[in-house]
């Protein structure tokens, strides 16, 4: 069993990284709606068949989805794939 003074350590850590965890949340959920909705609007665009609105919300969630790596509320490889996928999904209809 650890000492009193130990676990007084512990549990100011344990404080510490919930009040950590509390921040990065509330600010990485902004980041992550607005992604959510960008890229929702970039694939009803797509399944509609216009490619000049596609094209240009492609841009934007491409960018958004680049920064939203680069500040880490999603990982590299998740906005690599995403951007993958809509820009095969994109080809689809601008060859069509």
């Amino acid at each position: 069993m650890a000492s009193p003074q130990k676990q007084k350590a512990i549990r100011a850590k344990r404080r510490s990284q919930m009040r950590l965890i509390q921040k990065r949340r509330e600010r990485n959920y902004p980041r992550k709606s607005a992604l959510r909705k960008a890229l929702k609007q970039t694939e009803v665009a797509i399944s509609a068949g216009d490619v000049q609105q596609a094209q240009a919300l492609y841009r934007q969630s491409v960018g958004q989805l680049d920064r939203a790596a680069q500040k880490g509320v999603i990982k590299k490889g998740t906005a690599d794939r995403r951007k993958s996928r809509l820009a095969l999904k994109l080809n689809k209809i601008a060859v069509a």
